[in-house]
């Protein structure tokens, strides 16, 4: 049996090359815990809303869904059954052992777990009212691939394949993902019913806010960057009084040509009022620009050391 790969490379070289180092960090291990909590998230969302209220929410498990309604033939079996051509293409391009290793345990867990909780999960789901299965399921989900994704793994499927098209023929990963999760979604349509379908809509908009929330944090930073004649009394102001770093930065006037010095720095959302007081009392023709940050890491926030 061949994999991707080298022509030469046997299916026993492919395993052999699964094969890390037997130093288990403190982060590998959080990591791996990650994507087993963010698995078992994932197949309780499918369990408790998804499949109860008969909404596909994309994938290779929203095609499984749609297979099992026909068949009966257990969604996480169908799952990974479907996940593992696109396993060996995503490691073939993207990553080799450390992609195929955390994605297989993602696959994996995730298949096991919406097949076991069968038995302790009534078929029915907690509720028929389809507005709560469609939020509840679509959060649920969201945090459950946020998890994973902060584990550096993926969920597989149309995540496995999005990056594929991105990687190799330069298709945007959303765009990728949009193509994937509609053919599904117009599937569980036909399936189902269109009122049904479009619910599967809202659930696939859901868990991706949910998703980048959870593994990019909730953007309650903010970056500003400060164009004013007066750099050095605004920097100090913004040094002493919200006690956050500033860089300055050269720039040059594109009409007048004449130097004018850029303050960058990273505040918090609740610190953008004081900020703005701040360079109104110095320069009130100042030019400011306030943007979103999803995370800050380094001196004055969450250590970088702490991330992997």
């Amino acid at each position: 049996m061949r994999v991707p790969g080298s022509q030469n490379q046997t299916f026993f070289q492919f395993v052999r090359s699964l094969k890390v180092d037997p130093k288990i960090t403190w982060r590998t291990a959080r990591d791996y815990g990650l994507v087993v909590i963010g698995a078992l998230l994932q197949a309780l969302a499918m369990r408790l809303f998804l499949v109860p209220g008969q909404m596909v929410s994309g994938g290779i498990s929203g095609a499984a869904q749609i297979i099992n309604f026909y068949t009966r033939w257990p969604i996480g079996l169908m799952v990974f059954i479907g996940n593992v051509p696109l396993f060996l293409l995503g490691w073939r391009y993207l990553g080799g052992a450390r992609f195929a290793l955390r994605t297989a345990v993602s696959v994996a867990a995730f298949s096991l777990l919406t097949d076991l909780l069968v038995w302790f999960i009534p078929a029915e789901g907690v509720t028929d009212d389809l507005v709560l299965n469609c939020l509840f399921g679509g959060i649920l989900l969201g945090i459950g691939l946020g998890l994973v994704y902060r584990g550096q793994g993926t969920s597989g499927g149309s995540d496995i394949l999005g990056r594929i098209l991105n990687s190799k023929f330069g298709i945007s990963i959303s765009q990728a993902y949009l193509i994937t999760d509609t053919l599904v979604v117009l599937a569980g349509g036909f399936a189902f019913d269109w009122r049904h379908a479009l619910y599967g809509l809202v659930v696939i908009y859901v868990s991706g806010l949910a998703a980048e929330a959870t593994s990019e944090g909730s953007s309650i930073f903010r970056t500003a960057m400060i164009v004013t004649n007066q750099p050095q009394v605004v920097a100090e102001k913004i040094m002493s009084v919200l006690e956050r770093g500033v860089t300055v930065l050269s720039g040059t006037g594109a009409y007048t040509g004449a130097p004018r010095p850029t303050l960058y720095c990273v505040i918090t959302k609740a610190e953008v009022n004081q900020l703005k007081e701040i360079v109104r009392e110095a320069d009130q023709d100042a030019f400011m620009v306030i943007g979103h940050a999803h995370e800050a890491l380094g001196e004055g926030f969450r250590p970088l050391s702490g991330e992997s």
